[in-house]
């Protein structure tokens, strides 16, 4: 079972949430294509993150994990200045969208959340 999966492309940010998530006793898995991700949802994680910013269309990943209906907290960030794509993230079915900075300072508190 992974906590906690996610769909993002830049290495560095991944090695900081999984440092976090490793500090918090939590397992953390990377995909980094929206097929990878739904693959991972064979691990039923209580929390995804989507890095909207991703390469491989995160909008159309977040729909499809609706559409697969599993229950998880979908938590997205992208830059603070991308307004029309944090509304897109919304309509698709994030539960909730954060700007990286804001993503970044609260990550303990997100990934602790994927515990309960």
């Amino acid at each position: 079972m992974a906590d906690v999966i996610a769909l993002m492309d830049d290495l560095f940010f991944q090695m900081k949430v999984a440092e976090t998530a490793k500090h918090l006793g939590l397992e953390f898995k990377v995909a980094g294509n929206g097929d990878a991700l739904l693959a991972l949802l064979e691990r039923h994680p209580k929390l995804i993150i989507i890095d909207l910013n991703a390469r491989s269309g995160p909008i159309q990943v977040i729909e499809r994990l609706r559409a697969a209906n599993n229950g998880a907290r979908v938590v997205a960030f992208l830059s603070h200045v991308q307004g029309e794509l944090a509304a897109q993230a919304r309509a698709a079915g994030c539960d909730q969208v954060l700007a990286r900075s804001s993503f970044t300072q609260n990550l303990a508190t997100i990934l602790g959340a994927a515990k309960g």
